[in-house]
C-alpha cells in the first residue's frame, strides 16, 4: 500500500496479459498517466506482483505478474501490488501462469463486475490459497525447468521470425520488381531478360459456384475435403470441415493453384488435391511451361500482390474479376530458372514450417507441464 509521496518515482507501470509488466510509454508509445497525480500511485519494486483485474480472453480473471524490468516504478491504485515472502518468486510468478486460482476468484469475486474488469475486494484476494512444494529446493527446480523451457520457445520464435523475414526478403530479390525484365538475384548461368507476358498468355481461371451449407461435419464424410474461407486461409488451423453430399462445386487438383478473388482478395494457396472451392479463382497452366511452384512464389510477390489489390478496388468488399487478373504484366524466365527458384522457395517455406512445428511441440509441452505441476 506504500504510495507514491511527493513523487519520489516517475516511471509509470502498467501489467499487460500479453507483455507482463512494462513501461506505460513503451506500452501505449505515450504516456497516459498525469503527472500531477502520480503521488497516489502505489510503489513497486523489483520482484514485486501486480494484479491488473481487466480480464482478456488469455487472462479471465486478469492478469498476476512479476516485476522484471530490474528498477522500482509506480503503477495506478486500480491495480493491486503485493509480494511474497519465504516463497521462490519465481514458481509464483508461473503458479499465476496456471488456471490453479481461477476457481477461487470465480467463487469470491463480485457479482454485476463491469464487463472488461473483474471485481475481487483486495481483502479477498489476500485469502487466495497457494498449494507449494514444502521444501524450496522442489520450488527452485519447478521454476528452473519451467524457465529454460521459456526461454527455449522465445529461441525458436525467434528463428521463426528471423526466416519469415529472409523469405519476405527473398521474395523481393528472386522476382523483378516493377517494369524491370530482371531480379536483383541470380542462379549461376542465368543472365538473360525474363520475358514479357501477362496472365492470360500462361493461365486459365475457373470459379466454384457459391453453396448453401445446411450442416458441417469436422470428421470426414462421404464428401469431398472443404475449406471455410477464415481456416481455408489460415496456415496454423488445423480444422477440416466436410459437407455432407457435395453438389456443383469446383474440384481443385492436386497442382492446382487457389486465389481468393473477393474480401480478402489476392491470398494463394496449393497443395488442395480434392477440396471443393466456392468464391476462389481456381487457376490452371501448362506445366511444361510454367512452374507450379515458381507461379505460386510469383503470385505471392509484392509487385503481383499490389498490383491485384489495385485492380480489385478499395469498396468495402474488394473484388477481382477474370479479365482484371488476366490484364496483369508479368515477367517468365524459362522453365529452367523458374524450377530453380520455386524450388528453393519451398525448401525454405518447408524449412519455416520445421520451426513452426517444433514451437508448436514446446509451447504443447509448456501448456501440459503448467498443468500437471502445480495443484
Amino acid at each position: 500500500m506504500q504510495k507514491n509521496n511527493n513523487n519520489a518515482f516517475k516511471n509509470v507501470l502498467t501489467n499487460s496479459a500479453e507483455h507482463g509488466i512494462i513501461s506505460q510509454r513503451d506500452f501505449f508509445e505515450r504516456n497516459i498517466a498525469n503527472k500531477n497525480n502520480i503521488s497516489t500511485y502505489y510503489i513497486v519494486q523489483n520482484d514485486d506482483f501486480v494484479y491488473n483485474p481487466r480480464i482478456s480472453n488469455s487472462a479471465p480473471y486478469g492478469p498476476i505478474n512479476r516485476n522484471k524490468t530490474g528498477y522500482t516504478g509506480i503503477i495506478s491504485p486500480l491495480y493491486y501490488v503485493f509480494r511474497v515472502l519465504g516463497i521462490n518468486t519465481a514458481f509464483i510468478e508461473w503458479y499465476f501462469k496456471t488456471t490453479c486460482w481461477h476457481k477461487f476468484m470465480y467463487q469470491h469475486g463480485d457479482s454485476g463486475a463491469r464487463s472488461d474488469r473483474f471485481s475481487i475486494k483486495d481483502n479477498e484476494l489476500k485469502k487466495l490459497p497457494i498449494k507449494l512444494p514444502a521444501d524450496d529446493t522442489e520450488q527452485e527446480k519447478i521454476a528452473k525447468t519451467l524457465n529454460s523451457l521459456n526461454n527455449t520457445i522465445q529461441l525458436h520464435e525467434r528463428k521463426c521470425e528471423e526466416l519469415t523475414l529472409i523469405k519476405k526478403a527473398l521474395l523481393q530479390k528472386l522476382f523483378p520488381k516493377k517494369d524491370k525484365d530482371r531480379p536483383e538475384v541470380r542462379y549461376k548461368n542465368f543472365s538473360d531478360a525474363w520475358e514479357q507476358r501477362r496472365f492470360k498468355d500462361i493461365s486459365k481461371l475457373s470459379q466454384g459456384l457459391q453453396i448453401a451449407i445446411s450442416k458441417r461435419f469436422t470428421h470426414p464424410g462421404d464428401g469431398k475435403l472443404f475449406y471455410i474461407t477464415n481456416e481455408f486461409l489460415n496456415p496454423n488451423s488445423t480444422v477440416k470441415y466436410y459437407i455432407d453430399s457435395p453438389t456443383k462445386n469446383v474440384i481443385a487438383g492436386k497442382t492446382d493453384i487457389l486465389m481468393t478473388r473477393t474480401g480478402n482478395t489476392g491470398k494463394v494457396v496449393t497443395d488442395v488435391e480434392g477440396v471443393y472451392h466456392n468464391n476462389f479463382f481456381k487457376i490452371s497452366y501448362n506445366s511444361s511451361k510454367i512452374d507450379r511452384w515458381f507461379l505460386y512464389y510469383l503470385l505471392n510477390s509484392y509487385p503481383i500482390q499490389r498490383e491485384i489489390l489495385v485492380r480489385a478496388g478499395n469498396s468495402t468488399i474488394p473484388d477481382l474479376n477474370h479479365n482484371d487478373f488476366y490484364g496483369i504484366k508479368i515477367y517468365i524466365p524459362t522453365i529452367e530458372e523458374q524450377i530453380k527458384v520455386g524450388t528453393f522457395l519451398t525448401k525454405m517455406d518447408s524449412l519455416i514450417t520445421l520451426h513452426q512445428r517444433k514451437l508448436e511441440k514446446l509451447k504443447q509441452l509448456k501448456k501440459f507441464l503448467l498443468q500437471n505441476m502445480f495443484i
